[in-house]
């Protein structure tokens, strides 16, 4: 057996046996590796081995915690189909008969002299027909980008690394919302910059927390999700769009608008519509189509167009040459909307779960969102139920992973309407089976009832 298995074994071991106990946070991998004396890659080996045993759970910018002990017979979710772990994390939605759909588009790729001009590098600004069939998926009905100003990533995660590298210097301050997306906490902490926690209300970022935070020390740019935020769902209205367009015009302050799960909000227009001289939008195919074979989006405002490329191109973070091909003929055969449809369609039926077994409970979500930002009735903590749900075999998201971690002595606000993240969680709903999200719910509204 390998020695990281063995190691994997022990730890194993000990959190059957309760000396580690569900919640409790591993040491880095590389604090792992000095003090057993292996080597780093062999710490990252046991790690993953423990990850793909179910045992331990890794939360971008937290670390990695203690999911559950083995699940005991008898304690296992109500239907056989959820005796199985399942992920309330992971968040990727997948449509019925997508991946056949998905192959007849590719099939015409696959000849080997298209196949060859497909394997080539492509750069950030792809070619004129991406530029131009990206500019019409992402148009909404008052907006549509300027082709010349669409450039290309790996993913959407990529897009946003390319646009805040481009933005943020060493020690720059960058606004976001008092919840926000955990990569971007990652990002800006590699960029060295600071996180600037900002409050929100039922609509959203409160354009008076921006000017506020600008005047204490000059913020180098926004990063903001005004269509089904992530984690809350909140959706900023066309009024609130308008205000928010102003203070950043007038204050000359960048904005990186995040719309990857903007596809099932139909009708509003991004606040890039507001402000195209400030705002650069990301956008990307891993939750319209499939997170394997995918490509970012970044529309920049103009002059823009080389800082962003070069800093797409520094980090690796361009679109492969296959990848960018697949997603112009999967969008101009009509693959996408095909399946765009199908996903909103299938938000809706999620969500319809959530009210039918959190009903009661202080739950925030939209119903066309993939997501649910759930207050925990007293005295539950997020940490605490998170490792209650994974005593059941069910993996959730703590609220402090969605945290702005706020500038030294600044209290971070509490979100209106929203609950604090201390004692919220997160519920992903696109990646379990119906079946299997549904007892998930209900094992999880009895716990929330129980107590801890």
């Amino acid at each position: 057996m390998s020695d990281y298995r063995r190691i994997a074994d022990r730890i194993g071991a000990d959190i059957a046996a309760g000396r580690l106990r569900p919640g409790e946070r591993l040491p880095t991998q590389r604090a792992f590796a000095r003090r057993t004396g292996v080597a780093a890659s062999t710490a990252g080996r046991v790690y993953a081995e423990l990850v793909r045993r179910g045992l331990v759970v890794g939360e971008v910018g937290r670390g990695t915690f203690v999911r559950a002990s083995p699940v005991p017979t008898g304690r296992a979710l109500a239907e056989p189909a959820t005796t199985a772990p399942v992920n309330l994390e992971l968040n990727y939605p997948t449509a019925p008969g997508q991946s056949e759909l998905l192959a007849a588009s590719l099939a015409p790729l696959l000849r080997p002299d298209v196949l060859g001009r497909a394997l080539r590098p492509a750069p950030a600004t792809g070619t004129a027909e991406a530029r131009e069939t990206t500019a019409d998926l992402l148009a909404t009905p008052g907006w549509r980008p300027a082709p010349d100003r669409v450039l290309f990533a790996g993913n959407g995660r990529q897009a946003i690394a390319g646009a805040l590298a481009s933005l943020v210097r060493p020690g720059g301050r960058i606004g976001v919302e008092s919840l926000t997306y955990p990569l971007v906490k990652e990002v800006v902490a590699r960029l060295g910059g600071t996180l600037v926690p900002l409050a929100t209300d039922g609509e959203g970022l409160r354009p008076d927390a921006v000017a506020a935070a600008h005047r204490t020390a000059p913020l180098s740019a926004l990063y903001v999700q005004p269509t089904l935020h992530n984690p809350t769902s909140v959706t900023a209205g066309e009024g609130r769009r308008r205000e928010l367009a102003d203070v950043v015009r007038r204050l000359d302050l960048p904005v990186v608008e995040d719309r990857i799960w903007s596809f099932l909000h139909e009708g509003l227009d991004p606040l890039a519509a507001y402000a195209p001289g400030h705002v650069h939008v990301v956008d990307g195919l891993s939750k319209r189509v499939a997170p394997g074979l995918t490509a970012g989006f970044l529309v920049v405002p103009e002059g823009r167009t080389e800082a962003v490329a070069a800093a797409l191109r520094s980090g690796g973070w361009s679109a492969s040459g296959f990848a960018l091909q697949a997603a112009v003929r999967w969008t101009q055969d009509g693959t996408v909307a095909r399946l765009v449809a199908a996903k909103r369609e299938d938000a809706g039926l999620r969500q319809g779960l959530v009210a039918e077994h959190l009903g009661g409970f202080a739950v925030r979500s939209d119903p066309r969102a993939y997501y649910a930002w759930w207050e925990l009735p007293a005295p539950w903590r997020a940490d605490t139920f998170a490792a209650a749900a994974a005593e059941r075999g069910i993996a959730l998201t703590p609220g402090p992973a969605f945290a702005s971690a706020p500038a030294a002595g600044v209290t971070p606000p509490r979100p209106v309407e929203t609950g604090g993240a201390a004692d919220s969680v997160r519920l992903g709903l696109a990646s379990a089976p119906p079946r299997a999200l549904s007892a998930a719910l209900r094992t999880l509204a009895d716990v929330a009832r129980s107590g801890p």
